[in-house]
């Protein structure tokens, strides 16, 4: 049954009653979103859209995925809570199977709820074996909503405080096309990233635990270095023994296409010591995770559990959805439709001024938004992109400085006649919005 505009105002007044200000909600009408089924969902109200944001690149597969409701449903009606007080038969089966992928000798698995925590979990492994409190982090970066991940945060928008428990250091090199070295070509770019991390490090007392870097940056609104930079930052760090965090909690599992992880587009040295991964290996279930070397996940001395962290459901869920993903190649499915889909926007952006650029990799694809005539980046552009594209039954994110960027990730189920209908949606949107910021 159908609610009515009404009754979803109702409702969204009862969010801001209870829930904080800070929480934020997409649209000036939210939406609530009610049931989905493949790359498409229906609001309260009976619309339906195609989906090119899965619940924040979490939706990895498909929505209403056979097999995984299947498999939650079963471990479900076996146990649903143990704790990691007790062996897990789905907790080994995965982490198997994730430490197989992943690339990292010797590795060890600790599963947690969310990419927050594994990249706490991390920043906490990093500075026990390291002895230092001291994190390299990339400037524009996000990497969770705790008080240590605010703390390595280089978004402004994303980092309320400047408190933090680590003393952070941000490095060049994350976004390509801005800052002091864009107009560089990619080699020069890359040595000139390298020559500021030597410098910084030559001024630093004491030894860094860590960088941690996500291969190309989610929130940050996709932006990536050129392939091979982690890489010559591995050479100097690995003199200075200082470990690498590769966060992959939104570009992991084969979502851009070149790759199954974002660390082998920067693989010159070899695998990272550890890398944090979350939102879509659960296709919606909360898991998140670490896989480290033995010798830095076993570093820490005292007593650690986790409560929900590896629970069997969440794992059955975690071990169908990657079953189903390798099975259906869908990192390729990435490459194909993401390589289309990426053109087809860049042949709508070129006819209109103010998109700057338009950047990603498989189904990673972001779209930054500036002022008519001017370089400086327009979050009222992107907000007007947004709600022409839900008017049109198109769901897309945002991201970036400021949220001036556009953040499409669909499902990697997505068909080339669905990547074709969402390039002409956003094409229209693209246009409207275009023209009423024209206007303004």
């Amino acid at each position: 049954m159908t609610q009515t505009p009404q009754e979803t105002a109702a409702l969204h007044a009862r969010h801001q009653a209870v829930l904080p200000s800070w929480l934020s909600l997409y649209y000036e009408r939210p939406l609530e979103l009610t049931h989905g089924e493949g790359r498409h969902v229906w609001d309260a109200e009976g619309n339906r859209y195609l989906d090119f944001f899965g619940g924040i690149l979490t939706t990895m597969t498909a929505h209403a995925l056979p097999e995984v409701t299947k498999a939650v449903s079963e471990q479900a009606g076996r146990i649903i809570h143990t704790s990691t007080l007790y062996l897990s038969r789905p907790m080994v089966d995965l982490a198997e199977r994730i430490v197989a992928l992943s690339g990292i000798p010797d590795a060890r698995v600790f599963f947690t709820t969310s990419g927050t925590e594994a990249n706490d979990a991390a920043l906490l492994l990093a500075t026990t074996h390291r002895r230092s409190n001291q994190i390299l982090a990339m400037r524009n970066s996000y990497h969770g909503r705790s008080f240590s991940t605010v703390g390595i945060t280089g978004n402004q928008s994303w980092s309320p405080t400047s408190l933090s428990p680590l003393q952070t250091l941000y490095v060049h090199g994350g976004v390509r096309s801005r800052g002091p070295y864009a107009e560089l070509s990619d080699a020069a770019y890359t040595a000139a990233c390298v020559a500021d991390l030597e410098d910084m490090l030559q001024q630093t007392a004491g030894g860094v635990a860590a960088l941690i870097a996500e291969p190309v940056q989610g929130v940050g609104g996709f932006t990536m270095p050129p392939d091979g930079l982690y890489a010559a930052f591995r050479e100097v760090l690995a003199r200075h023994g200082i470990l690498w965090i590769s966060d992959e909690v939104q570009t992991g599992w084969g979502r851009t296409g070149d790759h199954f992880w974002g660390w082998q587009a920067h693989a010159g040295h070899g695998p990272p010591d550890m890398l944090t991964f979350a939102k879509g290996i659960g296709n919606g279930m909360s898991i998140g995770g670490v896989v480290a070397r033995a010798e830095v996940m076993n570093s820490l001395s005292a007593n650690s559990i986790s409560t929900f962290g590896g629970s069997p459901v969440t794992m059955a869920a975690g071990l169908a959805n990657l079953n189903y993903l390798l099975e259906h190649d869908l990192q390729g499915n990435a490459r194909r439709v993401g390589g289309l889909l990426i053109e087809r926007l860049r042949a709508v952006a070129a006819g209109l001024e103010f998109v700057r650029e338009v950047r990603g990799r498989g189904l990673m694809i972001g779209i930054e938004l500036v002022r008519p005539g001017t370089d400086e980046r327009s979050p009222e552009a992107a907000s007007l992109v947004v709600e022409a594209a839900r008017e049109r039954g198109l769901l897309v994110g945002k991201g970036g400085q400021g949220g001036a960027s556009l953040r499409i990730a669909p499902p990697m189920t997505l068909t080339v006649a669905e990547a074709e209908e969402g390039a002409d949606l956003l094409a229209d949107a693209l246009r409207a919005a275009h023209s009423t910021a024209a206007a303004s």
